[in-house]
């Protein structure tokens, strides 16, 4: 995974990077980035195809209805740092949904990628990688 350019390091002055410090819905803004380079880096590790399939295979990974179903197969491996950072996601009211999903999955969509942006903000490459490995299995990638 690309490591960010300030790997997980607060800028000077700034205190470390602490959940309640970012609302969850910035998280995900961060997160919904964090999560399209892992989705895009492991498509090109799978071998060279015509930009159009990686843009349709992109699509459709990043897709709030995959999210969603993604975060539901990844919840029981995250830690309870972690579960925290993704129900505040979830829970979080943004003023837009996505037009292409319902509710449920467009908020659960949030939180997985709140928690992608949490990690990212603490520097915790090795473990977004980890996280995108679960959910990222072969058989989905396809």
């Amino acid at each position: 995974m690309v490591e960010s350019v300030n790997a997980g390091r607060p800028a000077a002055g700034a205190s470390p990077v602490m959940p309640e410090q970012y609302s969850p819905l910035t998280l995900a803004y961060l997160g919904d980035a964090v999560f399209e380079l892992g989705v895009r880096e492991r498509l090109v590790r799978m071998g060279s195809r015509p930009a159009k399939e990686w843009r349709r295979l992109s699509k459709r990974l990043v897709s709030a209805a995959a999210q969603s179903a993604m975060a539901e197969t990844l919840l029981e491996n995250l830690t309870a740092e972690e579960a925290d950072i993704f129900r505040r996601g979830r829970n979080a009211n943004p003023k837009n949904t996505a037009k292409n999903a319902s509710v449920s999955d467009y908020r659960r969509a949030t939180g997985l990628e709140a928690v992608f942006g949490y990690l990212s903000l603490c520097g915790r490459s090795e473990r977004i990688g980890e996280l995108l490995d679960l959910i990222l299995r072969p058989e989905v990638m396809q």
